[in-house]
């Protein structure tokens, strides 16, 4: 009789979970069981990068609409139906939900709903009943975190803002990174108008300068107001249903709806880890090793949970690893340089590898930068840019980041980021011929580096 019900119980049904599970099921022949308290496919799926790239499509229609006159075409009467862009939505959501059920019962995983606590090394309490398993593996992602301050009740999170009923006329989105400016460009290009209020003196923090300054330019022409070095004191809900904020950016601001996206934490909150010995940092993230194993040896963990490279296809390949190591027999460790990754903003960035301003940290390097109006919008007459940048080692003439902002920039950059994973030299780019005529093809017609920046030195 074996000695625990399950080889494993993974906690969480997001893409990395579910990766993990069924490769230990389907291809390993483990005994698995996923614990779910939400919907099976994760944050991913269900309230992230999927139905926000719905609706990202949903809101470039409104543009082409536009662009279509300067070719000949005649659009009339063109208005849309926010209620049934969001039913679509959910439809669609519905439809993976079931393909994801039936990927783990075709692998032969069972499902556990409810909300799981690890109660010691090898249990699982799954909503008062009690699971055992020789591993346990923890992939229960992240959740949006919001500040306490007065009247935050009244604020939503990306969670929400993929569901409201109705289109908000007034949105106010609090943040920076990636999640608010893709949201901002969703409520814009849909008719809100729409304020961003960050605290920083630009936008997405981390990413290369050129791409921030760039991203913000294309944003504030498209309507959206960014209020810089601003922050939120408190938020007031109005006779009329309105909300009143209340900021230090001296502006009164009044909105519909206001949305928080201001960082998420790990998903640890009662889960029992720390009474059994699991170690987590200061934001409640499961610390493991390269492995993905915890303190606790029969526990692992992997995605957003353990605060590394917070993307799903990230998690995913940690999922692969852990199922390759744990039960495979071939000891897999993931890799975590130049992984590329998108912002799926309006217009959108792409990147791989490093900044200019992490790569000159390192070594002495040539920067080629190329800014131009997409042959897309000729006829059109859009007032649109988009920015192509490479940074290259002045010493082995490595490609070591390539960044870009505009039209296509995450499905040209895919293609880029190989290249530059396999190690390609500026010399390869130069010597690769363009697809003509792309935008694409700038990245391998470049030919020369922008003067190095001049520092004044003062005695």
């Amino acid at each position: 009789m074996p000695q625990y019900d399950y080889d494993l119980i993974t906690i969480g049904a997001g893409s990395g979970g579910v990766r993990a599970s069924r490769v230990a099921a389907g291809q390993f022949g483990a005994r698995v069981a996923v614990v779910e308290n939400s919907r099976v496919g994760g944050t991913c799926v269900m309230r992230g990068c999927v139905p926000k790239k719905l609706l990202v499509y949903g809101a470039h229609f409104a543009e082409e609409a536009e662009d279509a006159t300067g070719y000949g075409w005649t659009v009339d009467g063109v208005r849309h139906d926010w209620s049934a862009l969001i039913e679509n939505k959910n439809r669609e959501l519905r439809r993976l939900e079931g393909v994801y059920h039936r990927l783990l019962r075709d692998a032969g995983v069972a499902v556990l709903e409810g909300r799981g606590r690890v109660v010691d090394a090898h249990t699982v309490e799954v909503d008062g009943k009690i699971h055992t398993a020789e591993h346990i593996l923890i992939a229960t992602g992240g959740w949006p975190t919001l500040p306490d301050i007065p009247g935050i009740e009244h604020a939503i999170t990306s969670n929400e803002a993929l569901d409201l009923p109705a289109r908000p006329d007034r949105v106010v989105v609090v943040g920076g990174g990636y999640i608010a400016v893709e949201f901002a460009g969703i409520f814009n290009a849909f008719g809100s108008r729409v304020t961003e209020i960050i605290r920083a003196g630009q936008i997405l923090r981390g990413f290369d300068e050129d791409v921030r300054d760039t991203l913000a330019a294309e944003m504030e022409k498209k309507g959206i107001r960014i209020r810089r070095e601003c922050k939120v004191r408190s938020i007031e809900k109005q006779p009329d249903g309105s909300l009143s904020l209340l900021n230090d950016c001296d502006e009164e601001m009044v909105a519909d709806a206001v949305m928080y996206a201001t960082g998420r934490a790990p998903n640890t909150k009662n889960l029992g880890l720390e009474d059994v010995g699991v170690t987590l940092d200061q934001r409640g993230a499961v610390i493991v090793d390269q492995g993905n194993r915890s303190s606790v040896a029969s526990i692992s963990a992997i995605g957003d949970v353990t605060d590394r490279v917070n993307l799903t296809p990230v998690a995913i390949k940690e999922g692969m690893a852990f199922a390759l190591s744990t039960f495979g027999k071939a000891p897999t460790v993931m890799d975590y340089a130049n992984i590329p990754s998108a912002v799926f903003s309006q217009p959108p960035v792409g990147t791989v590898g490093l900044t200019e301003a992490q790569a000159r940290a390192q070594e002495p390097v040539d920067v080629y930068l190329s800014r131009f109006r997409p042959m897309k919008y000729t006829l059109s007459g859009r007032d649109e840019k988009t920015m192509m940048k490479l940074i290259v080692s002045r010493e082995t003439d490595r490609v070591l980041g390539a960044h870009m902002v505009g039209v296509d920039a995450a499905e040209i950059i895919q293609g880029i980021g190989i290249a530059i994973k396999a190690g390609a030299t500026k010399a390869d780019f130069d010597a690769t011929v363009g697809i003509h005529p792309t935008a694409a093809e700038e990245f391998v017609t470049m030919r020369d580096p922008v003067p190095d920046p001049s520092f004044e030195h003062t005695e």
